[in-house]
């Protein structure tokens, strides 16, 4: 089984190109069953989670012209669905990645009929499917659970309908996005999520000719069109991805150009990182983050939806505060189950305290490199992050959760100065 081994202390210097968001182009992968002509994604990441959703795909029926792309000769996926062979996800493949339930709505829509076992993916949380399926009820869908798999059936197809999201879920409001692109009337998704990532999607199904207002605020509408058409659509860069590294230069002390990162997709983070000291502007090709001379500064967070604090860079930001000067208070108000990487940072040296949903941060000169294990996917890049600063060697185990998710992450770090290999065994 194959582990990353950090030796830390380095400085990182130099530029790391930004991928495509993973969390984009999953659901975008999955528009393509709307169509029965191609679409073209452009910007996607090589990544297991990618792959996974390639094979899903295929067992759907869908044509994958995947060689090059998984080459490295293009980052272009171009997929046919043009003829639907089963409208049944196995509990084989849909068990390994959540967002692989997010075909049951363009399976409803065009079908009429789905059968997709209940998820599975990342130990952090309940994270239930009921906001998906009562939305599909509500476009007229019947749904019943037997054996682990979700049955719905629309034969006469779904109709549109006002859907109030209790709480906002991406998710949820991603499948009910492109289910009601296909569906008689109009729809309206009232608290629905406002993430960059929605927006893409609304983009790319509106490249598609849907008819969609309201992307990007609480309050989405589609028009419910007969059919879809193929399309070309760049993935929009990963704001993740640019999160993470920013606070790689960080807590290294480093001077990094982010080549393709938006700052406008991490909002909520640019100011976070100022208090903390460090520097972030604006380049011709992406965003530069520096720090130079002295420890970085605590700062206190709590997680939201966008456009708060992502979830997805507490962990991160958890390392980054392990050495930084004070006490720092993150507070996680998205997933029940996240702060599983505070052991680990802990068998490193940090000075951990969890309080029920906040954990109380109090700064150390250094971490130490120790062996750890990746608990999912956010906690396993928490601890690069921490054996980047250690001193001594680090060792991660698990690798699996960091290839979900991170795209040539070691050759990104490596090129900036990092002491980063993977080793077997």
């Amino acid at each position: 089984m194959e582990r990353l081994c950090i030796r830390g202390g380095h400085r990182l210097e130099g530029a790391i190109p930004i991928s495509g968001a993973k969390n984009a182009a999953l659901p975008l992968m999955v528009a393509a069953l709307l169509t029965d002509e191609s679409l073209t994604l452009e910007n996607v990441p090589r990544l297991a989670d990618i792959r996974l959703m390639i094979r899903i795909l295929q067992q759907h029926g869908v044509d994958a012209d995947d060689t090059a792309w998984e080459a490295g000769e293009t980052n272009a996926l171009t997929l046919t669905a043009r003829r639907i062979t089963s409208t049944t996800a196995p509990y084989d493949l849909v068990r390994k990645m959540r967002a692989s339930f997010l075909v049951i709505g363009p399976l409803l829509a065009r079908c009429g009929e789905a059968t997709v076992s209940l998820p599975g993916g990342c130990a952090i949380g309940t994270r239930p499917v009921d906001l998906h399926l009562k939305g599909m009820e509500a476009l007229g869908a019947d749904i019943r659970l037997r054996d682990g798999y979700v049955h719905a059936a629309a034969p006469g197809g779904l109709t549109g309908s006002r859907v109030t999201f209790p709480f906002v879920s991406v998710g949820a409001t991603e499948n009910l996005l492109m289910a009601a692109s296909l569906a008689r009337g109009t729809t309206v998704l009232e608290n629905a999520a406002r993430e960059p990532e929605v927006v893409d999607l609304a983009c790319c199904l509106q490249a598609m000719g849907a008819d969609i207002e309201g992307a990007g605020t609480d309050s989405i509408t589609i028009n419910g069109m007969e059919t879809l058409h193929g399309a070309t659509y760049a993935v929009l860069p990963d704001r993740i991805e640019t999160g993470t590294f920013a606070m790689a230069a960080a807590v290294v002390g480093g001077d990094v150009e982010l080549v393709r990162a938006r700052a406008d997709l991490i909002d909520s983070v640019i100011p976070m990182l100022h208090q903390a000291g460090v520097h972030i502007e604006a380049t011709a090709n992406g965003l530069r983050v520096h720090r130079n001379g002295g420890r970085h500064r605590g700062v206190d967070v709590t997680t939201e939806p966008y456009p708060g604090f992502p979830t997805d860079l507490q962990a991160q930001l958890m390392a980054l505060m392990c050495t930084a000067e004070g006490v720092s208070r993150i507070k996680e108000t998205i997933f029940e189950n996240r702060f599983m990487h505070v052991p680990e940072l802990m068998r490193m040296g940090a000075d951990i305290s969890v309080q029920g949903q906040t954990a109380v941060i109090t700064g150390v000169d250094k971490l130490r490199g120790a062996p750890v294990m990746a608990t999912d996917l956010r906690a396993s890049v928490s601890l690069v992050l921490a054996g980047l600063a250690a001193d001594g060697e680090t060792i991660i185990n698990r690798l699996y959760h960091l290839d979900r998710g991170f795209e040539r992450l070691e050759e990104k770090l490596g090129a900036c100065g990092a002491q980063i290999r993977r080793i077997e065994g």
